[in-house]
């Protein structure tokens, strides 16, 4: 059975919009404060206009064979990254999250007449997304630890050695996302676009160590690394507290 969580706060702030867009707080803050200025507007419009929504549900798993994890009921998850951190799962996490359509529909709207801050609302609703996945990941953490339980890193598709087009499938044919208005399309895109998928295992002892970033095609390039790790303590200590 799918769980529809709607009741989430989001922490963000003027910075992850910027980060959002694939700016640089630091140096837009020093060289270009109007940016600044459209990053705090399309946060305040954009807070007003997002629907955050989980869909999550949780199986036991059966088997782990050949890079294929079998679950409760047949289904499968496979791929090298499945095997590689999943291996020692009693059950899975799988969860798609969304912040709606009316702000996509407010970037459409605003960019014929305001391109650069449609990008920044675009760069709130990216900030806003990584937002809500940290939360819903923190909070199932935060209950597995409850119960005296571990969990792995949240997987997405996407990540090396987990293919969208493979992946993406493999967690909506499990995850009824109907009810808060996710689908995908024949290539495997998220419509709303502002939606992420991921998976954690849940098990009795811990699972590897790294982190998320080791395994994102962008690793090589990305410049906001140091940032995920303060996000998602941040996130865990908001939760516990909620």
């Amino acid at each position: 059975m799918t769980e529809i969580l709607r009741d989430w706060r989001l922490d963000i702030d003027a910075d992850m919009v910027l980060r959002g867009q694939g700016a640089d707080p630091v140096a837009i803050r020093a060289r270009q404060p109007r940016l600044v200025e459209m990053a705090e507007r399309a946060l305040s419009e954009g807070l007003s206009l997002i629907e955050p929504a989980v869909a999550r549900r949780e199986l036991p798993v059966v088997l782990l064979r050949h890079e294929a994890l079998t679950l409760a009921g047949g289904a499968q998850l496979t791929g090298a990254l499945i095997a590689q951190h999943l291996a020692s799962a009693v059950q899975v996490a799988l969860i798609v999250c969304t912040v709606g359509e009316a702000l996509e529909r407010r970037i459409a709207q605003t960019m014929r007449d305001e391109p650069a801050y449609a990008l920044a609302l675009d760069g709130f609703g990216s900030a806003a997304v990584e937002a809500l996945g940290v939360a819903a990941c923190a909070l199932v953490e935060q209950q597995a630890a409850r119960d005296g339980w571990h969990t792995s890193l949240p997987l997405s598709p996407g990540m090396a050695g987990w293919p969208v087009d493979v992946g993406q499938w493999q967690i909506f044919s499990l995850v009824d996302t109907a009810s808060i208005g996710v689908t995908l399309t024949e290539g495997a895109q998220m419509l709303p676009r502002k939606s992420i998928s991921i998976v954690m295992g849940i098990g009795r002892t811990p699972f590897s160590e790294g982190r998320v970033c080791d395994f994102c095609a962008l690793r090589e390039t990305c410049r906001y690394q140091d940032h995920y790790a303060p996000v998602l303590d941040a996130a865990r200590s908001f939760v516990s507290s909620s």
